[in-house]
């Protein structure tokens, strides 16, 4: 897009903004901090789910030295749920490292910013533009899709072409004395009107400027990558109880392994144990390893879809007197305060 152009669909932008933007919390703050938690928690997540933990964790870790002193067993208690924990874990080491750099404050600096663990090219530039009023872009799923479809990029989302095009394209609709208010409203733009089915372009502000809807390709575009289809992964998974019903947790650590539960997949998170593999015999190796004893019952069957993975579960029960090492008896309706899966809340409630 010329630049003539651009400046005059900008202005248009960000009048909209101000007239159709959504009330959310993390927009009535240009505290660093706030801003940088919420881009986390917005990452691969919808809004409507971030809603219901963003005020809550903030109250509980109101500033960078609150995060950094936590434990991780707390930070992830709080994101329990939420989801890509590896998220949570990286958040967690970029506000100690703010801490131990910084003094605490989150740098201006964009490559300070980028030097901190978990913080990206994106979210750095979120920050930046939004609490620091800096002329830094961003590209999430929305602007890729707006930017594409404006432009006409062919490239396949995600490919070097895709990326070294759409960041160009961002970094000239950042030059602006609002940067922030640029890019909220790109992302707003893309995440109420210009969505990836149905857009409603006869309310969009940049129609007039939009090439795909001149060449009536918007369906066309962007370009998807191609994505391979979820791995098939059986899981054993033992639910062990005492006498008093509570379940048996272990804390899983990353390791030189690989597989299910090696890198960085469940680090630091409580589950039931489980184990890549299927039959009973898997079973009575996880009962045996953890002092249990296994029920007769068949297994029931638990299927849980990751980004990259399909476990297929099967659950058995056990009893057990008393955990050994590192485990936890746990009552499975009182799971305050500790880093719990998604998974083993499905597992859990599959052995009632």
């Amino acid at each position: 897009m010329k630049a003539a152009d651009r400046s005059r669909a900008r202005a248009k932008l960000v009048a909209w903004f101000g007239e159709h933007a959504r009330a959310l919390p993390w927009r009535q703050t240009s505290d660093p901090y706030a801003i940088w938690i919420s881009e986390v928690m917005l990452q691969q997540t919808r809004v409507e789910t971030v809603l219901r933990y963003y005020d809550r964790f903030l109250a509980r870790f109101p500033t960078v030295r609150a995060l950094a002193d936590a434990s991780e067993d707390d930070v992830l208690s709080m994101w329990s749920g939420l989801g890509y924990y590896r998220r949570a874990r990286l958040l967690h080491e970029g506000v100690k490292a703010v801490v131990a750099r910084h003094g605490g404050r989150v740098p201006e600096d964009a490559e300070a910013r980028r030097a901190l663990p978990g913080v990206g090219r994106y979210t750095a530039g979120a920050i930046g533009s939004i609490a620091f009023d800096r002329p830094e872009p961003i590209v999430d799923g929305n602007v890729a899709r707006v930017l594409s479809r404006l432009d006409v990029i062919e490239h396949a989302i995600g490919t070097p072409a895709s990326e070294k095009a759409l960041w160009a394209e961002a970094s000239a609709w950042a030059a602006h004395d609002a940067p922030g208010t640029v890019n909220q409203a790109l992302m707003e733009l893309g995440a109420t009107v210009c969505t990836p089915t149905s857009p409603r372009c006869d309310a969009c502000p940049l129609r007039a400027w939009c090439g795909a809807r001149r060449a009536d390709r918007v369906d066309e575009l962007p370009v998807p990558r191609v994505k391979k289809a979820p791995k098939e992964v059986s899981v054993v998974a033992l639910v062990a109880r005492d006498r008093a019903g509570h379940a048996l947790l272990v804390k899983h650590e990353a390791n030189d392994e690989g597989g299910l539960f090696g890198g960085d997949l469940f680090k630091g998170l409580w589950s039931v144990p489980m184990q890549e593999g299927e039959g009973r015999g898997v079973a009575r190796e996880l009962a045996e390893l953890h002092g249990a004893a296994l029920d007769l019952a068949e297994p029931r069957q638990v299927i849980h879809v990751l980004t990259h993975r399909r476990l297929r579960v099967l659950v058995h029960q056990g009893r057990i007197a008393k955990a050994r090492g590192t485990g936890r008896l746990v009552d499975p309706d009182a799971l305050d305060g500790l880093g719990v899966a998604t998974l083993t809340k499905k597992v859990l409630a599959s052995a009632r």
